[in-house]
């Protein structure tokens, strides 16, 4: 790449990196993992940096880049987590951090339990705003599947946190 191209990169890679870190972190709930997958994602797009002629479709290239790896990166076997009955701490006494981050950390439980595919197209949805059209394409598949993965995604999620619901009760 000359100068001029890898100054437009490393000026879109500053003004992006946060956002594109904050949608990997929607997609697998881990900060590590998404540290990952959006080095994965910056670097497929310096690899085609000089070939993307339209720069306002870079951000679309990004997210699916970065949906296709955390799909990707979930279906590893060594990425398949097991739960257990014990938790490796017990909770503390006493300790509160209020309604709100309650809630917030009860929905990313809750999302991590959803299967891949439909996480991606939830937080695509709901984190990232786009429609079902822009959904579509990103994942390269029919407006009609997202529509089914958006309600079989929300269905799974709603059923998460029933259950997790259902649990704080029974331990409070």
């Amino acid at each position: 790449m000359n100068q001029r191209d890898e100054q437009e990169f490393a000026e879109y890679f500053a003004a992006k990196r946060d956002s594109v870190r904050r949608t990997a972190y929607m997609l697998c709930g881990d900060w590590h993992r998404a540290d990952d997958l959006a080095q994965t994602a910056f670097v497929a797009l310096h690899r085609r940096w000089k070939k993307i002629r339209e720069r306002a479709a870079t951000d679309a290239y990004v997210r699916k880049t970065l949906v296709r790896a955390a799909i990707d990166e979930s279906r590893r076997p060594w990425r398949r987590e097991w739960q257990t009955e014990e938790l490796p701490e017990p909770p503390q006494d006493g300790f509160d951090l209020g309604e709100q981050v309650v809630t917030r950390e009860d929905l990313l439980t809750a999302l991590r339990e959803v299967p891949p595919k439909q996480r991606a197209v939830l937080v695509l949805r709901f984190f990232e705003g786009l429609d079902v059209g822009a959904a579509a394409k990103a994942l390269g598949c029919s407006e009609g599947n997202i529509k089914s993965q958006t309600a079989r995604g929300l269905a799974n999620l709603r059923q998460v946190m029933e259950k997790e619901e259902v649990a704080r009760d029974g331990r409070e």
